[in-house]
């Protein structure tokens, strides 16, 4: 990939310029460009949904990231607005887990965010399994007991 600064600059040296109005000029042009990155990764972090697919601890680590890509473009946020975001960021099955942070005096920190999001992610698993089995008992009890009525009435 060819870079395009140098043609972006061709000819913007005239004579008697000198070599510090031009290096300010093209800290401009990349300050422009810090801009445009700072929107977009600020977009990306705001508008990112966790699926319930993958692991709940590298998808907050990617929140967090994203986070630490801002503050070395001099946008910094603080670790309690992170740890909204990532709430916010979580699906419909996590609501009580929700309630639940926003009803306690203490904040949490990153750390704690995550520790308590993956024993959240297990327990919600462990429920989906159990309920899966329960489900899957009952049908076969009630082919039994269909399949029974029908053999006991012929």
């Amino acid at each position: 990939m060819k870079c395009s600064i140098p043609e972006a600059f061709r000819g913007s040296i005239s004579e008697g310029q000198s070599a510090k109005k031009f290096l300010e000029e093209i800290e401009q042009y990349f300050a422009k460009n810090e801009k445009v990155e700072t929107s977009n990764l600020l977009a990306k972090l705001i508008s990112m949904k966790y699926k319930g697919k993958g692991n709940i601890r590298e998808y907050i680590m990617e929140m967090s990231n994203l986070a630490s890509k801002l503050k070395s473009l001099k946008l910094e946020l603080s670790e309690d607005l992170l740890v909204h975001l990532v709430l916010i960021s979580l699906p419909a099955h996590f609501g009580q887990f929700k309630v639940s942070y926003n009803t306690q005096k203490d904040k949490w920190s990153l750390n704690e965010l995550i520790f308590h999001c993956v024993q959240e992610e297990e327990r919600l698993q462990r429920d989906r399994i159990e309920s899966a089995h329960l489900t899957s008992t009952s049908q076969n009890k009630k082919r039994k007991k269909t399949k029974g009525a029908a053999e006991g009435t012929s």
